[in-house]
């Protein structure tokens, strides 16, 4: 890790700043059966979201999701219920939402444990900080188990049919941050932390983002990061070889939305909450926003499938790469520095004492792994 003092500080900030900025472009459109509406309305695919977004006249999408005035028919463009606090012009301050949760409970549990924490050490935080019903497929059946004396790794393989959907990934940002320019620390971290909750490649995709965060800090680019991250996963597993597919496509010139009708069709059949599908579309928005922070979330959410997820974690890749005061004033100011949470004593946390607070961490980090001088 090469970076200087102020320069990590404002790439951290970059990365919290870009994570929640992602999620909250994300969140409006956020795929799913939405079973609230008329007729059970439809899931929010690619080309429904640019149907939307062309008739709010928000395409090229340069900021947040716009409010179609007057309202839609709910039918044809039901937002997700949330959607009054995470629109363009109605922001004020993050909403909640379990893809930021994470990333706090993972700053406190280093801050409390260290990075020689135990995976029984997670589930006790997730008990203690973190509501039951805030949790989610994976994660809620892990908190289950928990409740019911069971101890990892079996929280992660008992009654649990999400084991390799998108939950672990979306907790893996802390620990690219507190390793920067360290993607095989961030990637053990990140795995110590997965287990408790998922296996096979739900597991690799919190170590695949995770050192994909770590190694954005000193990379030249998004390739060369996705690159470093995919050193530290199983090579043959399915969502290296679909990271690779995605880059493969880039590099070969295949424009965006046909490289993602390809890899839609490589995926088939997996649910739009799995990790793999999920990997495909960040790598995507990743490469073909070339390292432009408007340009990748905005390709990331539009990719669809779990937008919000994915938006925050490109997001968080962006910010990171090009660091707080690069990030257009449109997606940070919003914000208010504030961020909302259900993890118990996080509320209205300040997103730069956040960062600052990550920061004294990765700098502690960076301490522990110098070179120690001989004894005399």
């Amino acid at each position: 890790m090469t970076l200087a003092g102020s320069a990590l500080a404002d790439r951290i900030l970059g990365g919290w700043l870009g994570r929640i900025a992602g999620n909250m472009l994300g969140k409006p459109v956020e795929r799913g059966d939405l079973p609230q509406l008329p007729l059970g309305g439809a899931p929010w695919t690619r080309e429904r979201i640019d149907r939307y977004l062309r008739r709010a006249g928000a395409l090229p999408l340069t900021d947040y999701v716009p409010a179609l005035e007057p309202p839609p028919d709910p039918v044809e463009f039901e937002l997700r219920p949330e959607w009054q606090e995470c629109v363009r012009g109605r922001i004020d301050g993050s909403c909640r939402d379990d893809d930021v949760d994470y990333t706090l409970l993972g700053l406190h549990l280093l801050e409390t444990h260290g990075f020689g924490f135990t995976t029984e050490q997670v589930g006790d935080l997730w008990l203690l900080r973190l509501p039951y019903l805030q949790t989610f497929t994976a994660e809620r059946v892990a908190y289950r188990n928990l409740t019911a004396g069971v101890k990892p790794p079996l929280t992660a393989t008992l009654d649990n049919p999400y084991q390799e959907w998108i939950g672990a990934l979306i907790r893996a940002d802390i620990h690219g941050w507190a390793n920067p320019g360290d993607p095989r620390t961030a990637a053990a971290t990140a795995r110590r932390d997965a287990v408790l909750s998922h296996t096979g490649n739900g597991v690799y995709g919190a170590m695949w983002a995770a050192a994909l965060i770590a190694a954005a800090f000193t990379a030249d680019g998004p390739r060369e990061a996705i690159e470093a991250a995919l050193e530290r996963i199983p090579p043959r597993c399915r969502l290296a070889r679909t990271v690779r597919r995605a880059a493969a496509l880039h590099e070969a010139g295949v424009a965006w939305a046909d490289a993602l009708d390809e890899l839609e069709r490589e995926t088939a059949g997996l649910h739009w909450i799995h990790v793999v599908p999920n990997a495909a579309v960040i790598t995507a928005g990743l490469l073909y926003g070339e390292g432009d922070f408007t340009s990748t979330i905005a390709l990331t959410v539009r990719g669809g499938l779990d937008t919000d997820s994915n938006g925050a974690t490109a997001g968080s890749v962006a910010g990171v790469l090009c660091g707080a005061a690069a990030i257009p004033p449109q997606w940070t100011e919003p914000l208010r520095d504030r961020v909302r949470s259900a993890v118990f004593g996080f509320d209205g946390a300040r997103i730069s004492d956040l960062a600052a607070r990550t920061h004294r961490l990765a700098l502690m980090g960076a301490r522990r792994l110098a070179p120690q001088p001989l004894a005399d």
